[in-house]
């Protein structure tokens, strides 16, 4: 059974087991586009996870039953335009969740805001995705800040005086917050050639010895390596291979069980900021939904998930408040988000519509990431 019809089959279930029989024909439907193919397919699924989890623990809003619309958006910015468009014109849903991936969200940027149908990112941490547009929001920090975060760690406590820097130019993500990294630890060394080398690849790639000997011939303190999970993991087995052995510090897309399997005994010690772990509850909420997330899926929360239920909640914490399941209202709803408590801590939104919040700091110990420290915004 796909995962769209066993969806809505729960959904019937649940409009049946309230008694309102075809009362509730017309349910309240949210859409969802998120990677479950493709590069970022890992992503995309943990998020869903979370999502689905979310929707089984709170079905209904408003007295009627809620239907998630999960559209893969193939890990490409054709696709995830297309999927939102379908969502907004053939499923007529009154919000979306996604994406994971700042690219494939500031792909769907324009066509929500001009439909006006607002979207919630999980983890999509480019600030452009919320720029300028009245219609995104998102409960995940900022690269700005998960940038400083690991400028911050790299020279107080690693104690660097020079890094190298290795992005995906192919990912707004990459690019972004390896610029927020370098920016920062420009600053916190005061020294302006404290970045030694800034080398680039691209999506998809698989030998990245060029890159790394020329970051090899810097002879950095350390090397920010911000991408996703799979090429990341093989550029470190790579950089190993040539006798690099300085640490590698990376940023959110890290946390995904195929770094762990594709880079080996080679990602030991790899050091990442993420947006929560199950092992340093922040709420009530946070201890509710790993419970629930245990018993579903027998393992531990990851942070994709926690961002996926908490964006899903979110949502129909806005409805019930607004009273209304009016796009718009619900627009206007999230714009007033203060102190709603998620898994992922106490999420507020900011006149941009992004979460000011925590970060969290993981590091890769005999095959697993283990938590180091939680790093708070400074106001």
């Amino acid at each position: 059974m796909n995962r769209k019809v066993g969806l809505a089959l729960l959904v019937l279930i649940v409009a049946l087991a309230a008694g309102g029989g075809l009362a509730f024909a017309q349910p309240i439907k949210i859409g969802v586009f998120e990677p479950m193919t493709g590069p970022s397919a890992a992503g995309g699924e943990m998020t869903v996870e979370g999502i689905e989890l979310a929707w089984e623990m709170k079905p209904e809003v408003l007295g009627r039953a809620v239907e998630i619309i999960v559209v893969d958006n193939k890990s490409d910015k054709v696709e995830a335009a297309n999927a939102v468009s379908r969502l907004i014109e053939r499923d007529q849903v009154v919000a979306i969740i996604g994406s994971y991936g700042s690219s494939l969200s500031m792909a769907a940027g324009d066509i929500v805001k001009q439909k006006q149908i607002p979207a919630v990112g999980c983890s999509p941490t480019n600030p452009l995705v919320t720029l300028n547009n009245d219609y995104y929001f998102r409960v995940c920090f900022i690269d700005p800040f998960q940038g400083t975060v690991m400028a911050n760690y790299a020279v107080n406590e690693l104690g660097a005086k020079t890094a190298a820097v290795i992005q995906d130019v192919t990912q707004d993500y990459s690019v972004g917050l390896a610029k927020y990294f370098v920016d920062a630890f420009r600053k916190l060394t005061g020294n302006p050639n404290s970045i030694v080398e800034i080398s680039s690849y691209n999506t998809g790639d698989q030998d990245f010895t060029a890159q790394l000997t020329n970051v090899k011939n810097k002879n950095p303190d350390v090397i920010f390596a911000p991408g996703n999970y799979g090429e990341s993991a093989l550029l470190i087995r790579q950089a190993r291979d040539l006798g690099i052995d300085v640490p590698f510090l990376g940023g959110d897309t890290w946390e995904a069980p195929e770094f762990l399997s594709i880079g080996g005994e080679a990602v030991e010690g790899a050091v990442f900021s993420t947006h929560f772990t199950a092992e340093a509850p922040v709420t009530p909420e946070s201890d509710r939904f790993l419970n629930a997330y245990r018993q579903k899926y027998g393992k531990e929360a990851n942070a994709f998930a926690a961002l996926g239920y908490d964006a899903y909640m979110l949502i129909l914490d806005v409805i019930e408040k607004v009273g209304s399941a009016d796009p718009q209202a619900i627009r206007d709803g999230l714009a007033q988000v203060q102190g709603f408590m998620g898994a992922t801590g106490i999420i507020s939104l900011d006149e941009n519509g992004d979460a000011v919040k925590s970060a969290v700091i993981n590091k890769v110990e005999n095959g697993k990431f283990v938590y180091l420290t939680t790093v708070e915004p400074e106001f």
